[in-house]
């Protein structure tokens, strides 16, 4: 008996997706809940689970082919045809193996050949032949035993290589170079083989515990490989691509800066880390702060929770902050509702997850959307700052820098001038200058950063 996978709707305003990987073939077998394939919509990148278990009989959406919702992908049976066709060419062979002779001739000299493999050691028996024949007319099509050994042991080791080369991503790759890991000796524990970050940085960290220094002189970049190749926009690319476009064309855009003094905020970090991450199981980073300071200003400034709907203008009742994951497929927006009403252990336990299950491709589809106001880490790769691009429909997206210590001039109680060494980042918010003025995103920087150079958070650490 035989069942249809079809592809399920994957959110309110999704009608159609792209299959972008395979993750079984024809004749595999699969599990109930196992993913059989990779989906990208406009909303989202995910797997297709499978509903029942059995073997995959025929797949009917190629990779790179874009299907309506409610079309069928794959075909699963029980298994017991394939089963049955299987046993079909045994029984065929045991019928036709007695009339051949030839075995009692063969037997004295396919003996030694025969000891180490305990199935064959039954030829002297007339009743055996029967069971072993499969078997024996393929490892005595040859008296030799060199021919008959190569073919078994040889194809194991390239069909394995060849896999995990196919699983391993141009970022994972140009990771893998900077660390001078030889993926060949990384073992992926990702779907279907696929060598991971998180593999390359386990293998990395064996190297660094051999003893192995890196030497003193320049190290050359890696070349990609991907230099002087081609390939397609994947789904995701050509979305986030068209949204880019559409949002510079319909908005007016442009960026203001501020410079923000962290350092009370990174003292208090050092105070309370031990705590934070025994309760949370996570470590307590500048990310949530800037969370929970942007969500709280918000609400005295509403034009930058807001959006524009023709002439009319839509004041958001709650602070849903997306930030931006960078993944192999692109970048991704996952959502934490109602920031504003959390506190540092729930926001960071949530980036954390949000951002793990983003990665490994195992978001929901409604935890992508409904996002009023964007936080994007620039800094997390060492940028200073840039000038983030707003997507529709937000009017607003505020870009982190990397946090730096370096001298500043500071004013001590006494109205004395002195330097000082600061940790200072540069907050850049940018806006649809359609809705909101200079003077507006000004106002609402100038209270971020007072709230975080105040660092007044010891009722919001949640521990």
């Amino acid at each position: 008996m035989s069942e249809s996978v079809v592809l399920p709707a994957l959110g309110e305003s999704v009608t159609e997706g792209t299959v972008t990987r395979w993750l079984k073939k024809v004749g595999d077998s699969v599990n109930v809940d196992e993913p059989l394939v990779e989906v990208s919509t406009d909303k989202v990148d995910t797997e297709i689970p499978s509903p029942v278990a059995g073997v995959i009989e025929q797949i009917l959406v190629q990779e790179d082919e874009t299907v309506q919702v409610g079309a069928v992908l794959v075909i699963i049976g029980s298994g017991s045809e394939s089963a049955a066709e299987a046993a079909a060419p045994v029984e065929a062979a045991s019928v036709v193996a007695p009339p051949a002779p030839a075995p009692p001739v063969v037997a004295p000299v396919a003996a030694p050949v025969a000891a180490p493999v305990a199935p064959v050691a039954a030829p002297v028996a007339p009743v055996a032949p029967p069971m072993a024949a499969p078997a024996v007319p393929i490892a005595q099509a040859s008296p030799v035993t060199p021919p008959v050994a190569a073919p078994v042991a040889a194809p194991a080791v390239p069909a394995s290589s060849s896999t995990d080369a196919g699983y391993v991503t141009p970022l994972v790759r140009k990771f893998a170079q900077d660390s001078g890991i030889d993926l060949s000796r990384v073992v992926g524990t990702g779907v279907g083989g696929r060598i991971r970050k998180e593999d390359v940085l386990a293998a990395n960290s064996g190297v660094s515990s051999s003893g192995s220094t890196p030497s003193a002189a320049h190290v050359p970049f890696p070349v990609s490989a991907q230099r002087g190749t081609s390939e397609p926009m994947s789904r995701l690319r050509k979305v986030l691509a068209e949204r880019a476009v559409a949002s510079m064309v319909s908005s007016a855009q442009l960026t203001t800066v501020v410079e923000v003094d962290v350092t009370r905020i990174a003292e208090m970090r050092k105070s309370v880390q031990a705590r934070f991450t025994a309760a949370n199981g996570t470590k307590l980073n500048f990310m949530p702060f800037f969370f929970l300071a942007s969500a709280e200003a918000l609400r005295s400034h509403p034009k930058l929770n807001a959006s524009i709907e023709g002439d009319t203008i839509n004041f958001h009742p709650s602070e849903n902050i997306s930030f931006a994951v960078d993944t192999d497929r692109g970048l991704l927006t996952p959502v934490i509702r109602d920031a504003a009403s959390l506190n540092l252990s729930q926001i960071a336990v949530q980036i954390a997850d949000l951002a793990a299950r983003t990665r490994e491709n195992k978001l929901k589809p409604d935890e992508m959307m409904g996002g009023t106001f964007t936080l994007t880490n620039t800094g997390s790769r060492g940028a200073l700052f840039d000038t983030p691009v707003v997507f529709l429909p937000q009017v607003a997206i505020l870009g982190t820098g990397v946090v730096q210590k370096r001298p500043v001039v500071i004013t001590g109680n006494d109205g004395q001038e002195s330097i000082a060494i600061r940790s200072m980042v540069y907050l850049a918010l940018s806006y649809d200058h359609r809705l909101i003025d200079g003077a507006d995103a000004s106002r609402y920087l100038v209270d971020v950063k007072a709230r975080l150079e105040e660092a007044n958070f010891q009722a919001n650490l949640g521990i």
